[in-house]
């Protein structure tokens, strides 16, 4: 008798990180549930029995009703400005709160009476660790976070990490860097600093910086940072009750990463653009300023993940997505 496939439900499947972890599990043989607050585009060679779930998280009862089966639940979900400034949220923003927040709470409440054990795999992020990072983040380090938002990730995370990390259950936190890129299969937008500094670079705008260039991050790739979801939900009993930070494991300069940008950019259309300082803007935090480098040596020794695709490539995958957005937005008001 054929054994039956596990239940994988994914939470937030159509957004810029969730959309790519959809990629990733639909080229598996499994059932796969994916919910989102609008239909989510399946992939025409999906491997997996796909059931896609339209619906509002935050209504009462939803969570519990799309988790009710789940062996696996991947949260993906995050509150997401539609302005400039994208996650930073100001304090006591109630909606952000209850997506942010509310939403693991009703997902703890939904699994923690279960006795059958279920693996939750959470997107963290790096930043959570705020004015406690070192030079190099390991996950050692201990959580100050500046920014609300953070603030909020960091208790969902508590939360779920508290009460689903033992008995029956495999809760895990993977903590995720700058994410970036878009690639020919992608179905959400990109709205972080990298594609917005390319889609400055393509509109022929200055790349600005809110300091002199020296300031790091870690960058990787979407498509690498969906593997890694993956690969913590085939590894959720090792990776159970704690958070796993992810990362290249290389800081680069914001400087020398925009300068790159320019440089890409100026291959398609012939003209490099500037790349200039200037004053912080109001929304700007502490922790803007703050260089990050993240040492993910625990996370790949538990999973085998490492990134694959190199910066050049991400970028230039990037870059070609955004210059076919840009042309379809010149057209359609052209």
């Amino acid at each position: 008798m054929a054994l039956t496939p596990p239940l994988v439900t994914l939470l937030g499947a159509t957004g810029f990180v969730g959309s790519a972890v959809l990629r990733e599990l639909a080229a598996r043989p499994i059932r796969l549930r994916v919910v989102a607050r609008h239909p989510a585009p399946i992939p025409q060679d999906a491997r997996a029995t796909v059931e896609v779930c339209t619906a509002d998280l935050t209504a009462p009862g939803v969570v519990a009703r799309v988790v009710a089966d789940a062996d696996i639940v991947v949260h993906c979900v995050a509150y997401i400005n539609d302005g400039p400034s994208t996650w930073r949220i100001a304090e006591g923003d109630d909606a952000a709160e209850r997506v942010n927040v509310g939403i693991v709470a009703d997902l703890v409440a939904a699994l923690e009476p279960r006795t059958d054990p279920v693996g939750v795999v959470f997107a963290g992020a790096v930043s959570q660790v705020g004015k406690g990072a070192g030079a190099i983040i390991d996950g050692t380090e201990i959580d100050a976070p500046s920014g609300e938002y953070d603030r909020q990730k960091l208790r969902a995370e508590r939360l779920l990490l508290d009460s689903l990390a033992t008995g029956p259950h495999r809760a895990v936190s993977v903590r995720l860097p700058t994410v970036f890129g878009s690639g020919p299969r992608a179905t959400a937008r990109d709205k972080g600093v990298v594609s917005m500094m390319i889609r400055r670079a393509l509109a022929g705008d200055p790349l600005t910086m809110w300091h002199d260039g020296t300031v790091k991050r870690d960058v990787v790739y979407v498509e690498d940072i969906a593997r890694a979801l993956v690969a913590a939900t085939e590894h959720t009993t090792e990776l159970a009750g704690r958070a796993w930070v992810l990362g290249s494991g290389h800081g680069i300069p914001l400087g020398q990463l925009f300068a790159t940008i320019a440089d890409l950019v100026a291959e398609r259309t012939g003209e490099r653009v500037p790349v200039v300082s200037v004053p912080p803007p109001t929304h700007a935090e502490a922790g803007d300023l703050v260089h990050i480098t993240i040492d993910s040596t625990a996370f790949r020794a538990v999973t085998g993940w490492q990134p694959t695709v190199s910066l050049q490539t991400a970028l230039r995958r990037t870059i070609e997505v955004c210059a076919a957005e840009q042309v379809g937005t010149e057209t359609a008001t052209g």
